[in-house]
């Protein structure tokens, strides 16, 4: 049975994007460990609301771990210190009776706070448009089996699709680089043939589009891999590097 725990909440306030902010403590009592983070944040501006201040404002969706919107860094990790979740999936279990957690935002150049913890990641769907997505001819649906795909390219290619664009390579990167991602992007399609023909032209842009967006270079200190909820391998950057210098080489 999930014990009861007494925490202290230390959370990143900020009134909007040109605001100064700062960290404002608050206590909660008697939290369920079978809570989840997000329904202790919940229950956190349930307080609030009661004592006529402003509720905490943080993104959520799915609550599933599917969407990547619960992006919060919690105690130094971004989703928290539990490894291959998001943060809706981490529960209060994870921290002990008298615990300080500390709450912050994405801190990126690319993703500039909106308000307290929720911050703009439209960088990363420009960066998609910019380059991650396949031509295809109008018509009649091909047959799921018409091009024939080795297991091997077909398993890499769904590995790396099953990055949910959450942005926790960016928060753990000392620089701030989006490279896990566009590379998970590029890899996806770049494994398979339907997306050979804009090859050269997908890895130019996406990777010109994420520096246009401020995003940091990367120096394979591997931090995105390990604080990836899904696991993403920094094999994709290799391949994305590679994709990068053909098309440079066949201009």
């Amino acid at each position: 049975m999930d014990k009861d725990i007494n925490i202290i909440v230390k959370v990143w306030r900020q009134k909007g994007p040109k605001a100064k902010g700062n960290f404002e403590e608050y206590k909660l009592n008697q939290i369920s460990g079978g809570t989840s983070f997000l329904e202790m944040l919940d229950i956190l501006n349930e307080q609030l609301v009661g004592q006529g201040k402003e509720p905490v404002a943080f993104d959520s969706d799915c609550r599933e771990g599917i969407c990547g919107m619960c992006s919060l860094y919690i105690n130094g990790h971004p989703h928290g210190p539990d490894s291959l979740i998001t943060t809706c999936q981490l529960h209060m279990r994870t921290f002990k009776d008298g615990d300080t957690i500390t709450i912050e935002p994405w801190r990126s150049a690319g993703f500039p706070v909106i308000r307290d913890l929720m911050v703009d990641r439209n960088a990363f769907d420009k960066i998609i448009q910019a380059g991650g997505y396949v031509s295809v001819n109008t018509g009649g649906i091909p047959d799921a089996n018409a091009i024939p795909i080795s297991k091997i390219d077909a398993d890499e290619a769904m590995d790396s699709a099953s990055c949910i664009g959450c942005g926790a390579c960016v928060a753990a990167c000392k620089n701030g680089s989006a490279m896990l991602f566009v590379s998970a992007k590029v890899s996806q399609l770049a494994l398979l043939p339907q997306g050979r023909v804009e090859a050269k032209a997908r890895a130019k842009s996406m990777v010109a589009k994420m520096d246009e967006l401020g995003f940091g270079n990367c120096t394979n200190t591997r931090a995105c891999e390990l604080e990836c909820p899904k696991g993403i391998s920094i094999s994709n950057i290799a391949r994305l590097n590679r994709e990068f210098l053909k098309a440079k080489f066949s201009d």
